[in-house]
C-alpha cells in the first residue's frame, strides 16, 4: 500500500473560543445559524489565532473566502492552508487531525483529536475509508476535495451531521459525548421545531495522510 503523508504540523489549527451573540439575538433559522457560525469563525484573520510558540510558522492567509463545496449538502468550506498533496477517493483510508465544535452552543469544542494521545504522548489521527458511510457526511465532504497537508474549516449542516450517536467521530469523553448528543437530538427542542439549527458543527481539519489500498 501507498502512502503519501503531510510534512510534519508544528502545531494544531489553534481555534479559541467563540464569542457569546447578544442576549438579543435570537437564532430560530437554519440560515441564520450557519451565518453567524460562518460569519464568526472567519473574522479573524488566521495569523491571530495562532499560539505564541508558532509565531516563527504562521498559517499563511485563507486562499480565499467560504465557498460551497458543490453536491455536499449544504456544507461551507474556508480552505486556511491548501495542500499540495494527493487527493482521497472512495476506498482510500485518510488519517486528519480535527477540532470539532458545536455552533448551538456557541462553538462549546465537544472534541479535538489532538487531545487523543498515544503511549508516547503524541497525537493520534483520526482514520476511516472514503466511502465506508460511517463518518458524518460533512466531514467526508470536506475531505474529498482537499489535498494532503492541507487545512479546511467547515461549517456543517444539520442534514450533513449527527443523524445518530453511531456515526464517527464519536467523543471519547462521556460528559463530552452525552452533551453533543442530547444538545443535538433534544426531544423537547425537536418538537419546538428547532431541528434545523440543533446540530450546526464547525470542523478544523487538517489532512495528514492517504493510504491508497
Amino acid at each position: 500500500m501507498a502512502i503519501v503523508s503531510s510534512a510534519a504540523f508544528p502545531f494544531p489549527p489553534f481555534v479559541p473560543s467563540l464569542a457569546l451573540p447578544p442576549k438579543t439575538l435570537i437564532l430560530t433559522t437554519r440560515r441564520s445559524l450557519i451565518s453567524w457560525a460562518t460569519a464568526l469563525v472567519f473574522s479573524s484573520s488566521s495569523s491571530s489565532l495562532l499560539p505564541s510558540s508558532a509565531a516563527s510558522s504562521p498559517l499563511p492567509p485563507p486562499a480565499a473566502g467560504f465557498f460551497e463545496i458543490p453536491a455536499s449538502g449544504g456544507v461551507k468550506a474556508l480552505d486556511l492552508r491548501v495542500g499540495g498533496g494527493a487527493t482521497p477517493v472512495e476506498g482510500d483510508q485518510v488519517a486528519i487531525h480535527y477540532y470539532g465544535r458545536l455552533a448551538a452552543k456557541q462553538g462549546w469544542r465537544f472534541d479535538s483529536t489532538y487531545d487523543h494521545k498515544d503511549e508516547m504522548g503524541d497525537p493520534v489521527p483520526f482514520l476511516f475509508v472514503v466511502g465506508s458511510g460511517k463518518v458524518i457526511s460533512g466531514i467526508q465532504a470536506a475531505v474529498k476535495s482537499m489535498k494532503v497537508g492541507g487545512i479546511r474549516r467547515a461549517v456543517i449542516p444539520p442534514s450533513q451531521g449527527y443523524q445518530n450517536t453511531s456515526q464517527e467521530p464519536v467523543p471519547p469523553n462521556f460528559f463530552d459525548r452525552q452533551r453533543l448528543f442530547t444538545t443535538i437530538f433534544n426531544p423537547t427542542r425537536l418538537a419546538n421545531g428547532e431541528g434545523s439549527t440543533l446540530g450546526t458543527l464547525i470542523f478544523d481539519i487538517e489532512l495528514v495522510s492517504v493510504r491508497h489500498p
